[in-house]
Protein backbone atom coordinates (compact mmCIF):
# COMPACT_ATOMS: atom_id res chain seq x y z
CA UNK A 1 0.00 0.00 0.00
CA UNK A 2 1.09 3.99 0.21
CA UNK A 3 2.21 4.77 -3.24
CA UNK A 4 0.06 7.33 -5.16
CA UNK A 5 -2.43 5.95 -7.75
CA UNK A 6 -2.51 8.48 -10.54
CA UNK A 7 -4.08 8.90 -13.92
CA UNK A 8 -2.20 7.39 -17.20
CA UNK A 9 -2.66 9.23 -20.32
CA UNK A 10 -4.45 6.40 -21.93
CA UNK A 11 -7.19 6.88 -19.03
CA UNK A 12 -6.53 3.41 -17.21
CA UNK A 13 -4.98 3.34 -13.81
CA UNK A 14 -1.64 3.37 -13.31
CA UNK A 15 0.38 3.05 -10.13
CA UNK A 16 3.25 5.67 -9.52
CA UNK A 17 5.40 4.14 -7.28
CA UNK A 18 7.68 6.53 -5.02
CA UNK A 19 11.61 6.51 -5.93
CA UNK A 20 14.26 5.66 -3.58
CA UNK A 21 15.05 9.56 -2.98
CA UNK A 22 11.12 10.13 -2.28
CA UNK A 23 11.34 7.48 0.35
CA UNK A 24 14.36 9.15 2.03
CA UNK A 25 13.33 12.48 2.31
CA UNK A 26 9.58 11.09 3.23
CA UNK A 27 10.98 8.76 5.74
CA UNK A 28 13.09 11.96 7.39
CA UNK A 29 10.16 14.32 7.16
CA UNK A 30 7.79 12.06 8.75
CA UNK A 31 10.19 11.08 11.27
CA UNK A 32 11.25 14.77 12.13
CA UNK A 33 7.61 16.07 12.04
CA UNK A 34 7.05 13.46 14.73
CA UNK A 35 9.15 13.70 16.97
CA UNK A 36 9.00 17.43 17.10
CA UNK A 37 5.84 17.01 17.67
CA UNK A 38 6.40 14.32 20.83
CA UNK A 39 8.96 17.12 21.63
CA UNK A 40 5.91 19.34 22.07
CA UNK A 41 3.86 17.64 24.48
CA UNK A 42 7.00 16.37 26.46
CA UNK A 43 7.43 19.97 27.32
CA UNK A 44 4.00 20.41 29.23
CA UNK A 45 4.24 17.24 30.42
CA UNK A 46 1.30 15.65 28.74
CA UNK A 47 0.82 12.30 26.99
CA UNK A 48 -0.09 10.62 23.97
CA UNK A 49 -1.33 7.43 22.83
CA UNK A 50 0.02 4.61 21.05
CA UNK A 51 4.25 3.16 22.47
CA UNK A 52 4.99 6.92 22.07
CA UNK A 53 2.15 7.49 24.54
CA UNK A 54 3.43 4.36 26.43
CA UNK A 55 7.38 5.55 26.31
CA UNK A 56 6.54 8.86 27.52
CA UNK A 57 4.38 7.06 30.41
CA UNK A 58 6.77 5.17 31.39
CA UNK A 59 10.08 8.20 31.68
CA UNK A 60 7.41 10.24 33.63
CA UNK A 61 7.29 7.88 36.25
CA UNK A 62 10.74 6.20 36.34
CA UNK A 63 12.79 8.95 34.79
CA UNK A 64 14.20 6.64 31.88
CA UNK A 65 15.43 8.29 28.68
CA UNK A 66 12.34 8.19 26.12
CA UNK A 67 14.33 7.67 23.28
CA UNK A 68 15.33 4.12 25.36
CA UNK A 69 12.32 3.44 26.20
CA UNK A 70 10.50 4.24 22.90
CA UNK A 71 12.72 1.94 20.97
CA UNK A 72 12.39 -0.89 23.86
CA UNK A 73 8.73 -1.21 23.65
CA UNK A 74 8.17 -1.31 20.12
CA UNK A 75 10.11 -4.54 19.71
CA UNK A 76 7.19 -7.09 20.51
CA UNK A 77 5.67 -5.12 17.28
CA UNK A 78 8.56 -5.69 14.91
CA UNK A 79 7.97 -9.21 15.25
CA UNK A 80 3.99 -8.58 14.06
CA UNK A 81 4.75 -6.54 11.25
CA UNK A 82 7.43 -9.09 9.82
CA UNK A 83 4.59 -12.05 9.71
CA UNK A 84 1.60 -9.65 8.42
CA UNK A 85 3.35 -7.05 6.64
CA UNK A 86 6.96 -8.45 5.83
CA UNK A 87 9.78 -7.47 5.75
CA UNK A 88 10.08 -3.83 3.25
CA UNK A 89 7.81 -2.23 5.73
CA UNK A 90 9.31 -3.84 8.44
CA UNK A 91 12.81 -2.54 8.03
CA UNK A 92 11.18 1.18 7.40
CA UNK A 93 9.50 1.21 10.33
CA UNK A 94 12.63 -0.28 12.38
CA UNK A 95 14.19 2.99 10.52
CA UNK A 96 11.91 5.23 11.49
CA UNK A 97 11.48 4.16 14.88
CA UNK A 98 15.10 4.96 15.37
CA UNK A 99 14.65 7.84 13.73
CA UNK A 100 12.39 9.39 16.09
CA UNK A 101 13.97 8.08 18.92
CA UNK A 102 17.48 9.58 17.95
CA UNK A 103 15.90 13.23 16.79
CA UNK A 104 13.87 13.13 20.15
CA UNK A 105 17.15 13.20 22.09
CA UNK A 106 18.16 16.35 19.49
CA UNK A 107 15.12 18.92 20.26
CA UNK A 108 15.65 19.33 24.08
CA UNK A 109 19.36 20.18 22.85
CA UNK A 110 18.59 22.59 19.41
CA UNK A 111 15.47 24.17 21.04
CA UNK A 112 16.61 24.28 25.06
CA UNK A 113 13.89 24.42 27.53
CA UNK A 114 10.95 25.43 26.20
CA UNK A 115 8.42 27.95 27.70
CA UNK A 116 4.66 26.81 25.69
CA UNK A 117 0.99 27.07 26.86
CA UNK A 118 -0.24 23.68 27.91
CA UNK A 119 -3.11 24.11 25.40
CA UNK A 120 -1.29 25.02 22.23
CA UNK A 121 1.75 22.63 23.07
CA UNK A 122 -0.67 19.49 23.14
CA UNK A 123 -2.81 20.24 20.18
CA UNK A 124 0.02 21.51 18.22
CA UNK A 125 2.10 18.34 19.05
CA UNK A 126 -0.67 16.19 18.16
CA UNK A 127 -1.39 17.83 14.63
CA UNK A 128 2.56 17.58 13.97
CA UNK A 129 2.04 13.74 15.59
CA UNK A 130 -0.23 13.17 12.90
CA UNK A 131 1.29 14.64 9.94
CA UNK A 132 4.12 13.04 10.45
CA UNK A 133 2.37 9.72 10.58
CA UNK A 134 0.64 9.94 7.28
CA UNK A 135 3.52 10.86 5.65
CA UNK A 136 5.08 7.70 7.23
CA UNK A 137 2.02 5.69 5.83
CA UNK A 138 2.50 6.98 2.39
CA UNK A 139 6.32 5.88 2.11
CA UNK A 140 5.47 2.05 3.51
CA UNK A 141 6.70 2.87 6.85
CA UNK A 142 4.88 3.52 10.51
CA UNK A 143 6.02 3.74 13.98
CA UNK A 144 5.54 0.76 15.23
CA UNK A 145 3.14 -0.82 17.97
CA UNK A 146 -0.62 0.65 17.45
CA UNK A 147 0.15 2.02 14.04
CA UNK A 148 0.86 -1.21 12.75
CA UNK A 149 -1.93 -2.84 14.35
CA UNK A 150 -4.24 -0.32 12.62
CA UNK A 151 -2.65 -0.49 9.40
CA UNK A 152 -3.44 -4.48 9.21
CA UNK A 153 -6.75 -3.97 10.29
CA UNK A 154 -7.24 -1.34 7.59
CA UNK A 155 -5.91 -3.37 5.16
CA UNK A 156 -7.86 -6.81 6.31
CA UNK A 157 -11.26 -5.84 7.57
CA UNK A 158 -11.80 -2.37 6.17
CA UNK A 159 -11.44 -0.51 9.46
CA UNK A 160 -9.86 3.32 9.64
CA UNK A 161 -6.81 3.28 10.98
CA UNK A 162 -7.20 6.65 12.83
CA UNK A 163 -10.38 5.27 14.39
CA UNK A 164 -8.71 2.03 15.20
CA UNK A 165 -5.67 3.57 16.45
CA UNK A 166 -8.05 6.35 18.86
CA UNK A 167 -9.82 3.14 20.64
CA UNK A 168 -6.56 1.63 21.18
CA UNK A 169 -4.82 5.36 22.37
CA UNK A 170 -7.87 5.72 24.88
CA UNK A 171 -6.16 2.54 27.15
CA UNK A 172 -3.13 4.50 27.21
CA UNK A 173 -4.37 7.93 28.32
CA UNK A 174 -6.59 6.41 30.85
CA UNK A 175 -3.47 4.68 32.31
CA UNK A 176 -1.99 7.89 32.67
CA UNK A 177 -4.54 8.56 35.34
CA UNK A 178 -1.94 7.07 37.28
CA UNK A 179 1.35 8.91 36.60
CA UNK A 180 0.35 12.31 35.18
CA UNK A 181 -2.46 14.96 36.67
CA UNK A 182 -6.06 14.73 36.12
CA UNK A 183 -6.32 18.10 33.94
CA UNK A 184 -3.17 17.04 32.11
CA UNK A 185 -4.51 13.82 31.07
CA UNK A 186 -7.96 15.27 29.64
CA UNK A 187 -5.62 17.61 27.95
CA UNK A 188 -3.97 14.47 26.54
CA UNK A 189 -7.02 13.51 25.74
CA UNK A 190 -8.31 16.18 23.65
CA UNK A 191 -5.13 16.30 21.85
CA UNK A 192 -5.16 12.64 21.12
CA UNK A 193 -8.74 13.03 18.75
CA UNK A 194 -7.14 15.12 17.21
CA UNK A 195 -4.08 13.18 16.24
CA UNK A 196 -6.36 10.12 14.65
CA UNK A 197 -8.90 12.18 13.53
CA UNK A 198 -5.89 13.51 11.27
CA UNK A 199 -5.18 10.37 10.17
CA UNK A 200 -8.70 9.12 9.85
CA UNK A 201 -9.82 11.69 7.78
CA UNK A 202 -6.37 11.56 5.17
CA UNK A 203 -5.87 8.01 5.33
CA UNK A 204 -8.37 5.95 3.61
CA UNK A 205 -8.57 2.14 2.20
CA UNK A 206 -8.79 2.94 -1.41
CA UNK A 207 -7.40 7.04 -1.30
CA UNK A 208 -3.38 6.04 -1.74
CA UNK A 209 -2.94 2.79 -2.31
CA UNK A 210 0.08 0.74 -4.14
CA UNK A 211 2.77 -1.56 -3.67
Amino acid sequence: MDTTTALAPTGTDAVVRHSAVEDVLGMVTGTFTVSLGLFLLATSGAVTGGTAGLAMLLGYAGGLSFSVLFLAVNVPFFALAVWKKGWDFTLRTVVAVALVAGLAAVHPLALGGLSLHPVYAVLGGNLLAGVGLLILFRHRASLGGFNILALILQERLGWRAGYVQMALDTAVILAAFAVVDPASVLLSAVGAVVLNLVVALNHRPGRYLGA
